[in-house]
């Protein structure tokens, strides 16, 4: 061996591979204006009954019945507004909608929440059986349960109140098994970890689960709201009472006597979705992350 020793090269580490793009357009600029169009025009698609409806509802009923493709027939006037908004007690209605959906979206969540938990950590007898027939609930058309329902709430004296609207409501099969399986993806390890340091169950409920699946309640909080937001069968079936009705069903009422008018028609139909526009232009946000979050979308 020589005595002097020959010095080591560095080693030439391999270079890092690009991460692929997720979505693939293809190169140069014409694919991607391609696919720009499509999404326009998809876009124009999905907007054209809502531009129709507005058009509709801010024209004459004359105007609005006179035959023709043409969605603005006539001159401007808010006519189908004013004589809904003077018939109908509007603001009750919308303040019943807010409470109603509200308390639905609420107990929901809770005792959903609740529900999947037990059914992803819990070890009971029967626990098997208690899940496959919630998830049986899931294929049972809500149009069967109308009469069994509207039976228990005479037999408990509930008709035309509050709580005949609100709890058949809360009862969400789907949502449970939606929880059910994204608590299943939760690793046990943080769980156990709590509870080696002395935390009772319910507290890993609030301080380990709940905090790890804010994404998947955000989004189960939003569709229960706006199903119960739209629900109109059950609240008309349910209630008699004027000042009890929700926004769709109090708008429901407001008719005239000559025949169906258009215009109003398409008026009560953007007052009602008016607050859930609202909703959704202040939290879209949050409504796109925690659809593209929990896969609802595609589900």
């Amino acid at each position: 061996m020589s005595a002097t020793a020959t010095p080591l090269r560095p080693r030439r580490r391999p270079p890092l591979a690009a991460a692929e793009p997720s979505l693939v357009l293809g190169h140069g600029r014409l694919p991607r204006v391609l696919a720009g169009t499509a999404l326009a025009v998809l876009a124009a698609v999905w907007l054209l009954p809502f531009v129709w409806a507005v058009a509709t509802s801010v024209q004459s009923e004359q105007d609005a019945a006179s035959p023709g493709l043409s969605p603005i027939k006539g001159a401007f006037t808010t006519e189908a507004y004013r004589q809904i908004l003077e018939r109908g007690n509007v603001t009750v209605w919308a303040f019943n909608s807010f409470l109603i959906a509200g308390l639905v979206t609420l107990i929901t969540v809770v005792v959903s929440t609740l529900a999947a938990y037990g059914f992803s950590r819990g070890t009971f007898r029967g626990r098997r059986t208690l899940l496959a027939v919630t998830v049986a609930a899931i294929l049972v058309p809500p149009q069967l349960l109308v009469v069994p329902l509207f039976e228990q709430m005479l037999l408990f004296n509930l008709v035309d109140t509050y709580a005949a609207v609100i709890l058949p409501q809360v009862v969400a099969p789907m949502m449970v098994f939606i929880l059910k399986r994204f608590f299943d993806g939760i690793p046990r390890e943080l769980e156990d970890a709590a509870r080696m340091d002395g935390a009772s169950e319910f507290r890993v409920f609030l301080s380990i689960v709940l905090p790890l699946s804010r994404p998947i309640v955000a989004a189960v909080a939003i569709f229960v709201f706006i199903g119960a937001w739209n629900n109109f069968m059950w609240p008309f079936i349910v209630t008699n009472d004027p000042d009890l009705m929700t926004l769709p069903v109090g708008l429901a009422t407001v008719k005239d006597a000559f025949g169906i008018q258009y215009a109003q028609s398409m008026a009560s139909a953007l007052l009602a979705a008016l607050p859930l526009i609202v909703v959704f232009l202040f939290f879209q946000r949050r409504i796109v992350d925690s659809v593209a979050t929990t896969g609802l979308g595609g589900s």
